[in-house]
């Protein structure tokens, strides 16, 4: 994805241009994150291309007990497109016109408020747009995702609870960014847990590290078997026989990279067993190659009969904050 490299150009003819039409700069987005307004035209909205695009935006978030969309969708046509939607802070523009040759986006940061993210989708024609989207389903709803964990990293960046990196350094030598609100720690042997919100809604976060072997060590049976022995020992429930396990039928892992360093990512389902509780879970895991060691970082969540969905991802952009030893701290994730 390529960044309108024309936008820095034009920064100062924008003010002006902001400032005759009514907009003032330095203003503060609106919205709730993972929100997004799309610029259509009402027709191409309802046709082919449109629910394309409609339906992309809406995809499922993977490894939720339940099914949530990634974002909730508004859209508005050009003519409606003034000054108070201008303040979305994630915005979408379709751009249809026969000038175009194929299908390009290019977004622009804090254009008219902050934080804000406007992409714009150029196309050809509409047949060209839906078969781009379609071919392409996940790469614009995980644009935006990216950009609303920037922002949550972002906001750590400035306050976090210095306590968990405290521990966290005391432990493993590494640190983490956790929200600032933190208000119950526990350690252990290569373990730390950590949780804050209310009773029934409660976020969770724990790290625990084991010796690297070989790559073997990064499969999803090995993964499930060394997080179950772990929280056996470590997250117990109230009753004797009672600890946290992992659905293994619903555990997806994949590679990634994160800080230009190999991770395995985990997302699934954790369960309380011989109790009711559950929930989902995220998991980052990686090679400390100064110790040769795994180091997993997990958050999960407990909130029954409410969406988990953004209040987990909120907590996941946590764990991009992962700093090994001799890494450089991740304060962005890249977005092209």
């Amino acid at each position: 994805m390529k960044k309108n490299l024309s936008f820095a150009g034009m920064a100062t003819l924008m003010v002006i241009l902001l400032a005759s039409c009514g907009i003032k700069t330095g203003q503060t987005s609106s919205g709730n994150p993972y929100e997004l307004l799309v610029v259509v035209d009402h027709a191409l909205w309802e046709r082919p291309a449109g629910r394309a695009l409609n339906s992309a935006l809406k995809m499922e978030i993977s490894g939720l007990p339940e099914s949530e969309p990634s974002f909730r969708v508004m859209y508005a046509e050009p003519r409606h497109y003034d000054s108070m939607m201008k303040l979305v802070r994630n915005i979408i523009v379709v751009d249809i016109q026969d000038i175009y040759t194929k299908v390009t986006l290019k977004y622009a940061k804090d254009v008219y408020a902050s934080p804000q993210v406007i992409l714009t989708i150029q196309a050809p024609d509409e047949k060209t747009l839906m078969e781009y989207v379609e071919a392409n389903k996940k790469s614009i709803p995980d644009f935006f995702t990216k950009v609303e964990m920037n922002r949550q990293i972002a906001m750590l960046q400035k306050e976090h609870s210095d306590l968990a990196s405290a521990k966290v350094d005391s432990l493993f030598g590494c640190d983490i960014w956790l929200p600032a609100n933190v208000t119950a720690s526990r350690t252990g042997q290569d373990f730390f847990w950590a949780s804050w919100g209310g009773l029934d809604d409660r976020n969770f976060f724990v790290m625990y590290s084991y010796p690297y072997r070989d790559k073997d060590t990064f499969t999803t049976p090995y993964f499930i078997h060394k997080r179950d022995s772990v929280m056996k020992i470590n997250i117990r429930g109230e009753k004797e026989g009672m600890y946290m396990a992992t659905d293994s039928l619903l555990t997806d892992t994949y590679a990634a990279t994160i800080n230009n360093e190999y991770t395995m990512v985990a997302r699934g389902l954790w369960r309380m067993k011989g109790d009711f509780m559950g929930g989902p879970y995220v998991s980052f895991s990686k090679v400390d190659q100064k110790n040769q060691r795994v180091v997993t970082a997990e958050v999960f969540v407990y909130s029954p009969d409410k969406a988990k969905g953004n209040p987990l991802r909120k907590m996941e952009a946590s764990l991009y904050t992962l700093k090994l030893p001799g890494e450089g701290q991740l304060t962005q994730i890249p977005l092209e």
